[in-house]
């Protein structure tokens, strides 16, 4: 459905990007994805320069191997839970960063990138979102759930644009009912026969 369309990322994108800056602390960064509720957080440099993703999962292979408390803080962050005094401390004492976390060389789209390729390219790298380009910059994201939404759209769509061609065949049919019926008696009109030959 999508690759028989002109959907493009420029479609699709939200323009209204979150992002953080490498030397941002993870504890700014997760306060970020907690209150705008997403799952991952593109990375920008000084210029604007995509330079890495943040993801949950990225978050989930860093503190591997850490205390199990720490470990806790993390799963209270998860269900959403008021941060502790005790995570705080110890996310400002050990000073991590956004670059300590996570995931360099992203792929990324253009705006004229289509729906179809951004599918495939979702698809094959196993991953839910992607940052969106104009000359090397940011400018927008699509997400996975923008994919599903546009389908959602076009198949709505198809479905309205068939309804009229259906209205008409049930209508003839209709009509045709009503013709074989007779106007007085509702009865059906007799079949017409063929008069004998008498030649």
């Amino acid at each position: 459905m999508l690759d028989q369309t002109a959907v493009t990322a420029g479609d699709l994108m939200t323009r209204d990007v979150v992002a953080v800056h490498p030397e941002t602390t993870l504890l700014q960064a997760v306060k970020l994805m907690v209150q705008h509720r997403i799952s991952g957080i593109p990375v920008v440099d000084d210029d604007g320069h995509v330079v890495g993703m943040m993801t949950e999962g990225d978050l989930v292979r860093w503190h591997e191997g850490y205390t199990e408390k720490q470990s806790r803080w993390l799963e209270m962050l998860a269900e959403g839970e008021q941060l502790g005094p005790s995570f705080v401390q110890a996310i400002h004492a050990e000073r991590h960063k956004v670059k300590a976390a996570m995931t360099a060389n992203v792929a990324t789209v253009t705006e004229a990138t289509p729906a179809r390729e951004i599918a495939s390219l979702m698809h094959n790298r196993n991953i839910k979102r992607v940052p969106v380009l104009r000359d090397g910059k940011l400018v927008g994201i699509v997400a996975r759930s923008d994919l599903v939404r546009a389908l959602a759209e076009k198949l709505t769509a198809a479905l309205a644009e068939s309804e009229p061609a259906q209205v008409s065949i049930n209508e003839a049919l209709r009509h045709g009912r009503e013709e074989t019926l007779s106007p007085a008696t509702g009865a059906r009109k007799p079949a017409a026969t063929k008069a004998p030959d008498n030649g």
